[in-house]
């Protein structure tokens, strides 16, 4: 049995002994980035229907399902159901509204936070399901295309959490300007305690760094799904394909 798993993992020291072995073990027919691509199912008008669509489909009726069949169940005496939403609430109303806002605008935005946190997380929670989405790999069963299992999560494409961090971006400017006024929530940039000349350098960083918020919002949720996919994809069976040895996922598999 020794002698098997030296003789497995073999390829793979072969692998990490240098940049020419590695290369000339690299299996060219593998691309785990083509798991990303987006290709169009079918199409109503202008719209392109594909699995990111479908995912945040399928993201938005849990969303919505979830809030609509918690609020016609709230008991008295809470079941374990009601029991795990309040955890989920008192986290979203506690730990993120009031930790930024006090209480009054904490009310009148959590219902828009409490959305977009469950949003998110149904969003990258499927992205742990198989699902018969990949429609480059069909496999046929009684003569009928089915398209492959493949795992996929709407955040791992840029332009939803581009879209969601414009949303955001408008909002929060939106309320600061109708709260403060232009001039007052322009002002309200510069950190207290900011005095003379220095004000000027500092509410440059500052409003540039507003706007650079759409970029870290977006590409931090989105990198993280990504690598996370890929990982796994990786691990799970994308190693033995690379090096052209499937005895390797029986040692992969488990880890993905």
């Amino acid at each position: 049995m020794i002698r098997r798993a030296v003789a497995a993992l073999l390829p793979l020291a072969v692998l990490l002994a240098g940049p020419a072995a590695a290369l000339a073990a690299i299996n060219d027919a593998y691309r785990p980035q083509d798991e990303f691509k987006l290709d169009p199912w079918f199409s109503i008008g202008p719209i392109d229907f594909n699995k990111a669509v479908f995912y945040v489909i399928v993201a938005t009726a849990l969303t919505c399902f979830a809030m609509i069949y918690v609020a016609r169940r709230m008991q008295a005496r809470p079941n374990r159901l009601q029991t795990a939403v309040e955890a989920a609430f008192l986290l979203m109303r506690d730990n993120i509204t009031r930790g930024n806002m006090d209480d009054a605008m904490a009310k009148k935005w959590f219902p828009f936070i409490g959305t977009l946190f469950l949003f998110i997380w149904y969003s990258n929670l499927i992205g742990y399901i198989p699902l018969p989405t990949n429609t480059e790999h069909p496999f046929h069963i009684g003569g009928v295309e089915i398209p492959s299992f493949a795992i996929y999560a709407a955040t791992a494409n840029i332009a939803i959490p581009l879209v969601l961090a414009l949303i955001v971006f408008v909002a929060y400017n939106f309320e600061g300007i109708r709260v403060k006024g232009l001039r007052g929530y322009l002002a309200s940039l510069i950190p207290q305690g900011i005095t003379g000349f220095a004000r000027i350098p500092i509410f440059a960083l500052e409003f540039l760094s507003n706007f650079m918020r759409l970029l870290s919002l977006s590409v931090r949720l989105f990198a993280n799904i990504l690598a996370g996919h890929l990982i796994i994809l990786f691990m799970s069976g994308g190693l033995a394909v690379l090096l052209g040895l499937e005895v390797l996922g029986v040692f992969t598999l488990p880890f993905g």
